[in-house]
């Protein structure tokens, strides 16, 4: 008698035992989770302001310090919803008058981490304390923001 087809078949009994195994375990692991629905990781503007109301953290504003196009104090939240700020009149900010901001210059954006400015690609650049600003940046109380020849103070 042959020794091969035993092997074969002790082979095949094996592999149909371990499958049986891990179907058994991925079955009992699946019965283990919870049907609550899946959430997602983006929050809404109002998700967001509640949040940081229950963190006890006041939205910030920008307050105009200079400008040609916007009248000194006028003040712009900076809260949930991201502030635009460029030339174009569909900006948040609009800078008809300042001709040396970019159509579309930078966004401010809060959230749970902070107040961040982000500059959009402008050909002058964006400024922070008269440092330029390379992607994003937080923004702290007191901060002088600059877009084009306006200047705006962050305040809490």
């Amino acid at each position: 008698m042959s020794v091969e087809p035993i092997l074969i078949a002790l082979q095949a009994a094996f592999i149909a035992l371990l499958y049986l195994f891990i179907w058994r375990v991925v079955r009992s692991a699946v019965r283990g989770l919870p049907a609550a629905p899946q959430e997602s990781f983006v929050l809404a503007p109002a998700q967001v302001a509640q949040a940081r109301a229950d963190a006890g953290l006041a939205p910030g504003r920008l307050v105009v310090r200079r400008s040609r196009a916007i009248p000194v104090g006028k003040a712009f939240e900076a809260g949930p919803v991201p502030t635009t700020l460029g030339r174009s009149s569909d900006n948040v900010v609009a800078l008809d008058g300042d001709d040396f901001a970019s159509g579309h210059h930078a966004r401010v954006e809060s959230g749970l981490d902070g107040t961040w400015v982000i500059d959009l690609g402008s050909t002058n650049g964006t400024f922070v304390n008269g440092e330029r600003v390379d992607g994003r940046r937080r923004l702290h109380e007191g901060d002088l923001l600059q877009v084009g020849d306006t200047e705006l103070v962050y305040e809490r």
